[in-house]
């Protein structure tokens, strides 16, 4: 009975957080992020204030709801390279899933949210915090996979080549998204520009941080 209750508590409360994420984003796409407030949020989906910021203490983590996935992607792609796999090899392989799948956290948010992103100078600097959020955790990630000594720069240098090449595509696909492409696109366009820049990366990297 317990863990019922339990399990039907957990329950409810992903669905407020969701409820309360789609109207925020719903009033967020009608009248912009910046003019929107948490208490028409809080209004239209009918939970106390309170409650809106329970859920998301920041604002703008009702627009760029999945920044938790999306922080912990690079460090989660390495830890699930295969035996003999590098560093660069499995975050290539991620990447290019992620594109297959068109997934929003590699960038494909369609053109209203992309547009919303890039009109809003409170988005567009978290998402920059959230990109060095993300190299940070794969920097302490390959310190840990290498067992690198305290103070070694390596996977620091590591990480921030392999966050700026995540970084510069989904910008890519962003660009894209704004100047009109659909879709099926970007995501051709983009695969292509992402064998360059990992192709680039391969004489640095690609005997990094191998999984035995």
């Amino acid at each position: 009975m317990v863990i019922e209750t339990t399990g039907l508590r957990e329950s409810k409360k992903r669905e407020t957080r969701q409820l309360i994420s789609d109207h925020a984003t719903r009033l967020f796409l009608e009248q912009g992020f910046e003019q929107t407030t948490i208490a028409e949020i809080a209004t239209a989906a009918r939970v106390a204030k309170k409650t809106v910021t329970n859920y998301f203490p920041r604002k703008e983590d009702l627009a760029l709801d999945r920044h938790e996935t999306f922080v912990a992607g690079l460090a989660s792609a390495l830890a699930e390279r295969a035996a003999g796999e590098s560093a660069l090899a499995a975050l290539r392989r991620a990447f290019l899933d992620a594109v297959g799948e068109r997934s929003p956290v590699a960038g494909f948010s369609g053109p209203e949210f992309s547009r919303m992103i890039h009109e809003s100078p409170t988005l567009t600097a978290r998402l920059r915090d959230l990109h060095d959020q993300r190299e940070q955790a794969l920097a302490d990630a390959l310190a840990a996979a290498t067992d690198a000594p305290a103070g070694d720069i390596t996977p620091r240098a590591a990480a921030s080549q392999l966050g700026g090449a995540h970084r510069l595509l989904f910008r890519r696909i962003q660009e894209l998204t704004l100047a009109g492409h659909d879709n099926a696109r970007i995501a051709a366009v983009v695969a292509r520009e992402a064998a360059q820049v990992f192709d680039l990366l391969e004489p640095a990297l690609g005997g990094y941080a191998v999984a035995s």
